[in-house]
């Protein structure tokens, strides 16, 4: 099949899809990207790529097209504009956001409508990792394309995992989802338990410091939390989103997950208060006055 070379990044002015663009356009891609609010793309120009007026403009002529957006409504949306382009017969759908099963599915059978060659394939990481070049993807979706795709996907991340038929890769971003869900809200209640009679927190990130319980994350967050440093990594709304999704894909497979559940709840109620704050401002809902 045909080499990817030309790629069309809808959502290229966000937290994930601004340097996964630039770091494409940086390994010698031809990056045409387009997002909603234009002025956030616009520095992209910097490094080559083209920022253009629509997602239709900018998914004309392209190998593939790349969707990383906040949700499923958002990517229906944006793919709707691109597929009135002339994309070539050979073109595919790179859908990289986590946007659930049901959201995924949408995709696949818009992708089926159009006969467009679709994959599945959401990353594992924060800003920080994207602007590194350092993401892990959840690759899903016809193996006659990992070839194709492969140059593209080293461009953005270190490691590339295929896990199957479109879907395996969403299910699998679900389930890893939930366990860094459940980590910052642990640590957040975690340190808030602490703090409550007067300890200081910094002892219980010591206390496991090295042992099997500790985790980079656990120390990483938990200094967030003990600076009040909510600086946005990762936004506690989109928290909230991804939460809102685990839960929702627990409840199709017929799961009781009460964890799952009260989780959620915890990051929406913070996503109310703090929606711009990073995940870690969970523990703000659970702070001592």
């Amino acid at each position: 099949m045909a080499e990817v070379k030309t790629i069309a990044v809808l959502g290229a002015g966000g937290t994930m899809g601004f340097p996964m663009a630039r770091n494409l356009a940086r390994a010698g891609f031809e990056v045409r990207g387009w997002n909603r609010s234009h002025d956030k793309a616009e520095p992209l120009s910097q490094d080559g790529a083209l920022v253009l007026d629509s997602p239709a403009e900018a998914a004309s002529g392209a190998d593939a097209v790349l969707t990383m957006l906040a949700d499923a409504d958002a990517v229906i949306e944006s793919m709707t504009g691109a597929l009135a382009a002339e994309l070539p017969d050979s073109a595919i759908w790179l859908q990289m956001s986590t946007i659930g099963e049901r959201g995924t599915e949408r995709c696949a059978e818009l992708a089926r409508e159009h006969e467009l060659s679709f994959l599945d394939a959401p990353v594992l990481g924060t800003k920080a990792p994207a602007e590194k070049g350092e993401l892990v993807i959840f690759a899903s979706g016809p193996s006659g394309q990992r070839d194709r795709v492969e140059p593209v996907f080293d461009a953005i991340g270190k490691r590339t995992m295929w896990v199957g038929d479109a879907g395996a890769g969403t299910r699998l971003k679900l389930a890893t989802n939930s366990w860094i869900l459940a980590v910052v809200e642990g640590a957040a209640e975690t340190l808030a338990l602490a703090e409550g009679p007067g300890l200081d927190p910094q002892l219980v990130l010591d206390a496991v410091s090295g042992g099997p319980l500790d985790l980079p994350y656990l120390q990483m967050k938990g200094k967030a939390i003990i600076e009040r440093d909510f600086a946005p990594s990762f936004k506690l709304e989109l928290a909230a989103k991804d939460a809102a999704l685990v839960d929702e894909s627990a409840r199709l497979h017929e799961l009781d997950l009460p964890l799952v559940h009260t989780v959620r709840e915890r990051l929406e109620q913070g996503a109310g208060e703090h929606p711009g704050e990073d995940m870690s401002a969970t523990y703000l809902t659970s702070a001592p006055a």
